[in-house]
């Protein structure tokens, strides 16, 4: 994780480094989310329909539970779009100068990353309960399509999982140089209150015209006639 920054980010207006950026391993993991879920939805979309008995009408091949293709198909293509979303701004996170911005935008990595660590998790155990329950003779195609669904459903849940820590740490760190750089407003109760501040007693000067004792004694008033 990068450091100089808020969020774990560079300081904005850096220059983009393609070849670093790539390197970071928080991208490296959203790259591999984003196959992952291209590989489920295209096995379900591609082979997960059949018609076992020759008919026009298909069915999902998970125990014919038309729930099941939707659920991975849906899971499937939502996750790659957010992969995408997210690593277009993983591009011009270092651009944002606004902390705040960027708090927004890692609380809504963390969200979301969070979210589909949970549903894959869910997606895996629905599709692998509705696989076991299949019979062999409704499945004529699809069925190693259906295996890789499963298995990278599996897959998804610790690369999702992986994107919770990094976003964790990323939030860390915009929280620790908050805190390391406020500076509490309160004086400090050991100096002195003053009511008039910046005002000493070496730069007081005697106001004009003011009479001395010598001055007051030498001085004699006309006489009136």
């Amino acid at each position: 994780m990068e450091s100089g920054g808020a969020y774990g980010a560079a300081k904005a207006g850096g220059t983009f480094d393609l070849r670093r950026f790539l390197q970071r391993r928080q991208v490296l993991v959203r790259l591999l989310s984003a196959v992952f879920s291209l590989i489920v939805f295209s096995c379900i979309i591609s082979e997960g329909y059949t018609n076992p008995h020759d008919t026009e009408q298909l069915h999902c091949v998970f125990h014919r539970n038309e729930d099941a293709c939707r659920y991975g198909i849906g899971i499937g293509v939502l996750g790659f779009l957010a992969c995408v979303t997210f690593f277009t701004i993983d591009i011009y996170f270092p651009q944002i100068s606004n902390a705040t911005d960027r708090k927004y935008l890692t609380m809504a990595d963390l969200g979301f990353s969070a979210l589909w660590t949970f549903l894959w998790f869910i997606g895996f155990c629905f599709l692998t309960n509705q696989w076991a329950m299949t019979l062999p003779s409704d499945v004529h195609v699809g069925a190693d399509s259906a295996r890789a669904a499963i298995a990278f459903s599996f897959f998804s849940i610790f690369s999702w999982g992986f994107l919770i820590t990094f976003a964790l740490q990323r939030y860390r760190m915009g929280v620790e140089d908050f805190t390391n750089s406020y500076t509490d407003p309160t004086p400090d109760p050991s100096t002195p209150y003053s009511i008039y501040p910046n005002v000493t007693h070496d730069n007081y000067q005697q106001p004009p015209f003011t009479q001395t004792g010598e001055t007051s004694e030498g001085y004699q008033p006309p006489l009136v006639y």
